[in-house]
């Protein structure tokens, strides 16, 4: 098969580890310049339509957030033909109307991760992306369509939010539950940051479906989050999380995505080409594809 056919890609979290329905499946072990990613990536067909899928923390869920390869992530999906990706994650309520095992679709972000690497650039190439409009409005249009296409009956989709990336593996103090309520976050994980902007980096339209799986620990009248009770209403949602996911591929494939994020970088990229060494413009090549 062609690597380099245009594919829409699926970033599976907690709970979420491959992806049903799959034909003609090849698995790919890829090697970027930033290391391997965190497992195969998986491509298929879901009827007509191709697809890559790769589950972020590995099958048998091995990294912890901060261990997630995300650089390696997001290169190895762009060349393999990504252009549009939907990160499914799991995500805490810090909102009384947001509820456990409603979907939310993440517009703004902030980031309080520490140690990650953030960006492709840098070790003499040098480029800076708009960050204001973190995910693909089109394409949160389209998973807001897609969401009202299937019957998911009882389940509820916010169709923006603030999400705080948190550096994790252990969840929030309620001091610090209460801070990021402060803040103006609507909802607290520990993954879609740097991946939203690594992904804007490589101009590819990206948006984030979160599952609510706990209120996380800001209102002391609750039981604070724990992992069972978040694993145990991520099986849950996974089966609206991929019905849903689903009908956007097929939506996709039917009528391809317009975004502007596809251009990003064009703009962005502050060191002319040709005056990169080999090895660098490779790198920045695949990017622009």
């Amino acid at each position: 098969m062609n690597p380099m056919i245009e594919r829409v890609g699926l970033l599976g979290g907690s709970g979420l580890y491959d992806f049903e329905g799959l034909a003609d499946v090849v698995e790919h072990m890829v090697d970027t310049p930033y290391g391997k990613p965190s497992d195969v990536i998986v491509t298929g067909r879901l009827g007509s339509a191709p697809v890559a899928f790769l589950a972020r923390h590995g099958r048998g869920h091995r990294l912890i957030p901060s261990e997630v390869p995300y650089r390696a992530n997001l290169y190895a999906l762009k060349s393999l033909g990504v252009r549009t990706l939907l990160a499914i994650s799991a995500v805490g309520s810090l909102r009384e109307h947001i509820a456990p095992l409603d979907l939310v679709l993440p517009d703004q972000f902030l980031d309080l991760t520490r140690k990650r690497d953030a960006t492709f650039f840098g070790d003499g190439v040098v480029a800076h992306v708009s960050m204001a409009e973190p995910t693909c409005a089109a394409l949160r249009g389209r998973v807001a369509q897609a969401f009202e296409t299937v019957a998911l009956p009882g389940v509820h989709l916010h169709r923006s939010a603030t999400y705080a990336c948190i550096e994790g593996p252990a969840f929030s103090t309620r001091a610090e539950s209460a801070m990021l309520r402060t803040l103006g976050a609507d909802i607290v994980g520990m993954t879609n940051m740097p991946e939203a902007r690594l992904a804007r980096e490589a101009q590819i339209a990206y948006a984030s479906l979160a599952l609510v799986t706990d209120y996380d620990c800001w209102d002391a009248a609750r039981e604070p989050v724990s992992a069972e009770l978040a694993i145990a209403n991520l099986v849950r949602n996974a089966a609206a999380a991929q019905k849903v996911a689903a009908r956007l591929i097929e939506s996709l494939h039917e009528h391809a995505l317009q975004s502007s994020a596809h251009q990003a970088l064009r703009s962005a990229l502050v060191t002319p080409l040709d005056k990169l060494a080999f090895a660098q413009r490779e790198r920045v090549e695949m990017l622009l594809r």
